[in-house]
């Protein structure tokens, strides 16, 4: 079953709201703008959504580019801008300042600033890159889908 969205709590009010004040007051308390960081993350249920909220916050396209990947792998939800943030790891480089920023419907926002240490560059050919998961994704239609999710009952 997919989450259902409704009041004022979840969807594009809420998600503006709550992603907005939780970056701003990240960047606020570390006394750090947009330009002081070299990637940031939103949470994406879609492509729209991060990309104006990062223009909003006064980030630029390349600050943002590398993270967003619902236009590639769609709405993981929860798991949205870890996602995210897992792609920025893989290229990251010492020194990088990240922001990422999740979002809950009816559940808030959470910020994160992050600054790679000199470690990230041993550590990122241990693991696929987040880009070597998504090549070597199968891609399935939607009667193979409703097949694997049990959507159909056959009496």
């Amino acid at each position: 079953h997919y989450p259902s969205h409704g009041q004022r709590f979840t969807g594009e009010p809420a998600y503006f709201e709550h992603v907005n004040a939780a970056a701003r007051m990240m960047m606020s308390e570390l006394g750090r703008s947009a330009k002081d960081y070299t990637y940031v993350v939103l949470h994406q249920p879609n492509k729209k959504f991060p990309e104006r909220q990062a223009k909003l916050l006064g980030f630029e396209r390349e600050q943002w580019v590398t993270g967003l990947l619902s236009p590639v792998i769609g709405n993981t939800y929860a798991g949205a801008s870890l996602v995210g943030l897992t792609a920025v790891l893989d290229i990251a480089q010492p020194g990088d300042k990240i922001l990422c920023v999740s979002f809950g419907s009816g559940a808030g926002s959470d910020a994160f600033s992050l600054v790679a240490t000199e470690a990230i560059t041993r550590r990122q050919p241990l693991a696929l890159s987040t880009q070597n998961y998504i090549d070597r994704r199968i891609e399935i239609d939607y009667a193979q889908y409703v097949r694997f999710r049990k959507k159909l009952q056959m009496h």
